[in-house]
């Protein structure tokens, strides 16, 4: 994993030297080529609604021990790119000793970094002029500016924190900051790389995590602080030796991944690239996990072209990549990774093309499939609502979709669950939710290798259906109908008072159930008798398949097939049969 996140840094030119990071600033204090104060603007996409600000690919950074190091008097800052109010003392009311200090700390940077960078003296002399601060402290309010937003300096044309002057300077800088110790330290073979190190004593911080249990200054994905983890006397990061080159290149790529190639699922994140370089629209992660800009494509169809593609041999390049997937999320300071996945290219789109073959399903209102859900709608299926989802379990799903593992009986139950709800409540049916309940049984039965069950359980009705249960829930999707074509909406029907008993106790209930549709078959024959005709047959022909073999219980996976037939069976009622008419007609033809 390590190794793959080193290899996209190198890829795309990140930054893979410490004390170097890709940063943002969302405004710029601008001074003309001969020093004069110009006023503040803001910078990067200035349409957007939250604008993230202008990416500067190699900024000046110190990291956390740096900048908490030094004497007791002096409070150190980030160069050339630092919120507002230590930039410019833009804060509430009075700026306190802390931020004054940073301040400060900020100023004699850009006074010592202009021996390489002359520009940034007059910078220097402008954030020490009280007018010079009034306004631009002024202008920065006038633009609607948060305390916490980045500030960068611009000279002329350009920015300093986009050139490389300054890096042999900031590298003298940072190393006078930390001085040498006597001892260089014992060498170690990189983890990564093979190479013998030093290894470095601390990791770099991932940013990005703070919105599923990350903190806002950055968690560590290598760290040390526990006894138990200084086993052969092995302390820090010794124990996961990398260089300090090493180990700043894969934490650039994770932080670069979090920024421009990350989706928020749940309580987790997931981050994707390729070994190779792809069109944006050839990346099949958005066909399952779904944007807003494609909501209206048909993903699976894209995925199915796609595939097309590579077994023609049209598209080379794809056949011979790799994806990678990464699903992680914070505790506190620490980077959780949740689950590691990799693969073809090729590979990744057959298991695309399979999770919406195996979710597919009929269209509540008949005459088609549902459209296939994307991959929140369908951990949207399992629970009242998406913040209930656990993070382990939205990741259990997300292999399933990307790697065609088996779909968990949690993951079957929990959509069983609201199933029964949306059925008693009379609620409108949830396709994901319907389409998860099959998708359970025909994966699962294909994985374990019952090709009988898992062709069985088709999207639509299947009347040679082998499972007893099934055939369950399409009888009581019968009476139901049978209820309603003779009485009308009588409020709480069969369904509402017996559909949870007759799911789970067939046999104690549909018998009953039957023999009072006998009731209902009598009034209906004096109004339609085409149509009681046409019910007593169907209930007949249920019947013939069940024989002696009602159950008298079933179990979850079994109870999930009653729902299936239910749901199918109720569907097929309002689309074979359109009207009474259409059925007194076929009768009398026959």
């Amino acid at each position: 994993m390590l190794r793959h996140l080193t290899d996209y840094a190198a890829t795309r030119g990140l930054v893979t030297e410490t004390g170097f990071a890709p940063k943002a600033a969302r405004w710029a204090i601008r001074f003309s080529d001969t020093g004069q104060y110009l006023g503040v603007i803001e910078i990067g996409d200035v349409e957007a609604k939250r604008n993230p600000g202008l990416e500067f690919a190699w900024a000046p950074d110190l990291s956390h021990s740096e900048l908490v190091s030094g004497p007791a008097d002096e409070k150190r800052c980030h160069f050339l790119i630092e919120s507002a109010d230590v930039v410019a003392l833009y804060v509430r009311d009075e700026p306190d000793d802390r931020v004054q200090k940073k301040h400060d700390f900020f100023v004699r940077m850009l006074r010592e970094a202009s021996e390489a960078v002359s520009e940034l003296t007059s910078a220097a002399d402008a954030l020490e002029d009280e007018e010079i601060l009034t306004r631009i402290r002024e202008e920065l309010d006038e633009q609607g500016a948060a305390y916490t937003d980045k500030v960068t300096i611009r000279c002329g044309e350009s920015f300093p924190a986009a050139e490389r002057h300054w890096h042999d300077w900031w590298r003298g800088f940072r190393a006078a900051l930390t001085p040498d110790s006597d001892e260089e330290g014992p060498l170690h073979c990189d983890l990564i790389t093979g190479e013998v190190v030093i290894p470095a004593a601390t990791h770099p911080k991932v940013s990005g995590l703070a919105s599923v249990g990350g903190q806002a200054a950055g968690s560590s994905l290598v760290s040390f602080d526990k006894d138990a983890f200084t086993s052969y006397g092995l302390d820090q990061s010794a124990n996961c030796a990398v260089s300090e080159a090493t180990a700043t290149a894969y934490c650039s790529a994770l932080n670069h991944l979090l920024q421009h190639h990350s989706r928020r699922l749940s309580n987790m994140v997931l981050v994707h690239w390729f070994k190779e370089r792809i069109p944006p629209e050839d990346d099949p992660l958005p066909f399952v996990i779904g944007t807003e800009e494609e909501h209206e494509l048909d993903a699976q169809d894209r995925a199915r072209k796609l595939l097309e593609a590579v077994h023609s041999g049209e598209r080379p390049d794809l056949g011979d990549n790799y994806f990678y997937a990464m699903s992680m999320s914070g505790s506190g300071g620490r980077v959780m990774i949740r689950d590691w996945m990799e693969g073809q290219f090729e590979t990744l789109l057959r298991n695309i093309l399979a999770w919406f073959d195996d979710l597919q399903i009929v269209h509540r209102q008949g005459g088609g499939m549902a459209p296939p859900p994307k991959f929140m709608a369908v951990i949207g299926a399992t629970v009242r609502d998406l913040g209930d989802a656990p993070a382990p379990f939205t990741n259990g799903m997300l292999r399933s979709a990307l790697h065609g593992a088996a779909i968990s009986r949690t993951a079957m139950v929990k959509a069983l669950q609201r199933v029964r709800v949306d059925i008693i409540g009379d609620e409108t049916p949830n396709h994901a939710r319907m389409g998860l309940l099959r998708a359970y049984h025909v994966r699962n039965s294909r994985l374990r290798g019952d090709d009988v069950m898992s062709e069985a359980t088709t999207p639509l009705l299947n009347e040679q259906h082998p499972s007893p249960a099934y055939h369950c829930g399409r009888l009581m999707a019968v009476l139901a109908g049978l209820q309603r074509a003779a009485l009308g909406d009588v409020g709480a029907g069969v369904v509402q008072r017996y559909y949870a008993a007759a799911s789970t106790t067939p046999s104690l209930v549909l018998g009953r159930l039957t023999r009072n549709s006998q009731f209902h078959l009598s009034k209906l024959s004096g109004d339609s008798p085409g149509l009681a005709y046409w019910y007593e047959d169907r209930i007949g022909e249920i019947y013939r398949r069940l024989g002696d073999t009602i159950p008298k219980t079933l179990a979850p996976e079994e109870q999930s097939l009653f729902a299936l037939g239910y749901y199918q069976q109720l569907v097929d009622l309002r689309t074979s049969k359109k009207t009474p008419e259409d059925v007194e007609g076929e009768s009398i033809n026959e």
